[in-house]
Parts: structure tokens; sequence; C-alpha cells
């Protein structure tokens, strides 16, 4: 069955400026390595608009009305914070990029993609309900989450993020309701300092497993074989949402774990396998972090391939 591939052109317009790690480069190192003819299958589309609707689920209307209304003139940014930033393009690209989660969740549904991924930006796992941080604007995961349910009628949702940086946004939006479950993998110390195993939502629908710096593949694989991968099977969820950040990566500049490739492909596939056992296989994968361009495109080659069942 097809697997669904979501981005938009607007999303390299957001200029985060001169340094910035979170770049256009890297849409396009994806593109370049998801361009082998091994990936000719994927169902190519471009994403869509979120609306300020289907934000407002996830973040409240006012904050979504305020983050669109800021519109720095072409060649200007404004700083939001010390590392998120918005230009003229942001807007559009930050529709864009919740949008294709929103996509994403209807291929699924519809059942015409059997699993998607959102090559988009900016990411979103950082923003909160009523604050834009760490590079994120909208939430994108949450926004997903929230549509799932309005839009499907999904009661449970599961958000796995495996980004090197915890998700304090996906967490703080969705931990007060037991109907959703989010679990991650962080460094820890590390920004943004949320994450720690006490922190367990409304009903221990949050289960967070920090890793120390330095830690290598074989923790990595440990964390998730056991205690999330099990807790998610008890959980059984009916949708699940990767938070697919790829700066736990060794080559990343930004945090300290030595995970590697191919630790990558073998968490993508468990993940995969998990959806096919307890949620009909419905599973798409949002873009989080990732920012060796190289390490980039190579996981993100060994994460479609498990997407495709391959």
């Amino acid at each position: 069955m097809t697997v669904a591939l979501f981005t938009h052109p607007a999303c390299l317009d957001h200029d985060t400026g001169p340094g910035h790690p979170e770049r256009p480069e890297r849409i396009r190192a994806i593109e370049r390595a998801l361009e082998a003819e091994e990936f000719a299958p994927l169902a190519r589309e471009q994403a869509p608009r979120a609306t300020v609707e289907q934000l407002a689920r996830a973040h409240p209307p006012r904050y979504v009305e305020a983050i669109l209304a800021i519109a720095p003139p072409i060649g200007e940014r404004v700083m939001l914070d010390g590392d998120t930033v918005m230009s003229a393009g942001s807007r559009e690209a930050a529709l864009r990029s919740a949008g294709a989660a929103i996509a994403a969740v209807d291929a699924v549904m519809e059942g015409w993609a059997r699993a998607a991924f959102c090559v988009t930006r900016p990411p979103g796992h950082h923003a909160e309900a009523a604050r834009p941080m760490g590079f994120c604007l909208f939430c994108n995961a949450a926004v997903a989450a929230h549509h799932a349910r309005a839009q499907w009628g999904v009661e449970r949702v599961a958000v796995l993020d495996f980004d090197v940086h915890h998700g304090n946004g996906t967490q703080s939006i969705l931990e007060d309701d037991a109907n959703f479950f989010y679990a991650s993998t962080h460094e820890m110390p590390l920004f943004p300092g949320t994450g720690h195993p006490h922190e367990r939502g409304v009903a221990d629908n949050v289960l967070n497993v920090p890793l120390a710096p330095l830690t290598g593949g074989p923790e990595f694989r440990a964390a998730w074989a056991d205690p999330i991968i099990p807790a998610v099977r008890a959980w059984r969820p009916d949708l699940i949402i990767l938070s697919a950040g790829f700066d736990a990566h060794e080559r990343d500049p930004l945090a300290t774990l030595q995970v590697r490739t191919a630790d990558f492909s073998w968490l993508s596939r468990s993940l995969v396998e998990l959806a096919d056992e307890v949620c009909g296989g419905r599973i798409l994968s949002l873009l989080e972090g990732g920012y060796d361009l190289s390490a980039l495109g190579a996981c993100a080659t060994v994460h479609v391939r498990a997407l495709m069942r391959g």
C-alpha cells in the first residue's frame, strides 16, 4: 500500500538567518536522499494550509492569531526568543507544516496511504499552547492528534518522540487528556530541561526515558524496547504519530548522544511493526530535529524505507 510524502516549497522560505541550525537545507538534504529509485513509489503530495480552527484545537485562538499576524518585511526577521525566528515566509511555512500533519492523518485514516512522512519546517514539538520556542511556532503533533479526534473520531492517539530534545510542547498540550499518550527518549541534561521520569500525565499517559550525555545506540534501543514499546502495546492506541527528530545521531552538532543510522533504522522498523500489531498499521511521521545534513539524509532514508515496509 502507498506511503504518502507531504512537503511544500513554502517550507524553504522560512528564513531563520545565517548560521541558524534549523535551515532550509535540511529539507533539501532529505529531498535529495529520497530521489533514489527505491522511493519512486512514494505518493508525493503538497501540504495544504492548516486552518485557524484546526490550529486552535491545540492552541488558544488568540495565540494562533498573534503568531499569524507577525509578518516581517522581506529580508527582515523577528526574534520570538533567542532561538525562534519569523521571517516574511514563516507564516506560510508554519501553516503548511501543520497542514501536512493534518493531511497525513487524513491520508492514513482514509486508507489510501498506509503511512505518511511529513518533510516540513518549522518543526513543532517545543511549541507550547501559548508559547513559541525551540525553533517551533505551532505544535504539529498535537494539532494532528486533535484533528484525528475531531475529524475521524479516533479515541486513542499515541505520540512517540525520539528527537534528542524533549518535546515539552507536545507533552504539555496532551498530558491532561487520558486518551492521548506521549512517550519520549531524550538527552538529559539538555534543552528544554523538561522530560523527567516523574512527569506521568493525568493518567500515567506520559512516559519519559531520559538518556545521559554520550549514551550510545544499545542504550537507545533498550529504552524503546523496554519500557516504551511494551507500554504503547498495553495502551492500545488507534493511531501512532511519530515526532521524528534525528538529532540523537552521533554526528549532530546540537547534542552528544551517540546514536547511529542503523539504530534509527531499527527503531523505525520496530515502531512500524508496533503499528501493524496494535492499530492496523496506521502510523504517520513528522520531521522534528536533525541538523547534520549528511546524517539527516541517511536517517530519513532508513526511516522512509521502514514506513514503506522495505
